[in-house]
């Protein structure tokens, strides 16, 4: 029987703010997973119902009864205890890694064959933290009330990923993005220059000041699409890129990748 159901998603918000109403989590860079437990068998499922079940054993005996759906983050910790994204993915997509992974649990769907999406949040971490017991692949992720932009202010002195805030009240609604759970994320900036256009796929090719490859841009809007194609002056061509005279623009990005590289970039203002 599969008891995967479409997790929650985060609304994006652009700054933090200080409020009683909600409560304030750090963001995880990890993979979302769905813990489920039916006639004795558990089954793990990503956001997109990717069955995942077989990458992860060390959380498969988990101590909560049939018909039991956790929702959490797999991450893997650094020697710093940060997550670490691409070790997570090394992990991910080796069967072979043997990365150690944490589990972290913040929101429980079903328990006991009984939906509790209705509880209110609070209440339904209250009832995680007298089912789950801890172990070293399993964590409950910690939560603070309020003080969203001091807790922002910290993650970004640390080089995390962002908050989450989140109404305290507020019901589990499945396959939904709600304002109810709101994600801050700390995004870093470069001026960096376009100086190649991918083929097939789209993607605009980045480089840094110093000439050096920063990263594939893949998402544009229609309109800067069009303006950046306006601009280009084609220098030469290869089978996969075509490229051109360098064009400045500023970008966000969610960190540097141990290959330097920018990760997730995107325009943070207009192609001058």
């Amino acid at each position: 029987m599969d008891m995967f159901v479409s997790p929650m998603l985060l609304h994006k918000v652009e700054q933090p703010f200080n409020d009683d109403s909600y409560i304030t989590e750090l963001k995880l860079d990890g993979i979302r997973v769905l813990w489920t437990k039916v006639n004795d068998k558990v089954r793990l499922y990503t956001r997109h119902n990717n069955d995942v079940t077989s990458k992860f054993p060390e959380i498969h005996n988990i101590n909560l009864p049939n018909g039991t759906i956790l929702d959490g983050e797999i991450i893997v910790p650094d020697n710093g205890n940060k997550p670490d994204f691409e070790k997570m993915m090394e992990r991910f997509s080796s069967n072979n890694n043997q990365n150690f992974i944490q589990y972290c649990v913040f929101d429980i769907i079903q328990f006991n064959g009984e939906r509790v999406t209705s509880l209110p949040l609070v209440n339904r971490k209250e009832l995680l933290a007298n089912v789950l017991e801890p172990a070293d692949n399993i964590v409950l992720t910690r939560f603070i009330e309020g003080y969203g932009v001091e807790y922002f202010n910290l993650i970004k002195q640390q080089e995390l990923e962002g908050i989450v805030l989140k109404r305290k009240h507020s019901k589990y609604q499945i396959n939904k993005r709600s304002n109810d759970w709101l994600k801050v994320i700390n995004y870093q900036y470069a001026e960096v220059f376009i100086s190649g256009i991918r083929k097939d796929k789209f993607g605009a090719v980045l480089s840094f000041e110093d000439g050096k490859y920063a990263g594939i841009m893949e998402f544009m809007n229609s309109s800067e699409k069009r303006k950046l194609y306006s601009l280009i002056k084609k220098l030469d061509e290869t089978d996969k890129y075509v490229l051109i005279e360098p064009i400045s623009c500023k970008v966000k990005y969610r960190n540097l990748t141990k290959a330097g590289l920018l990760r997730i970039p995107s325009l943070k203002s207009p192609i001058f």
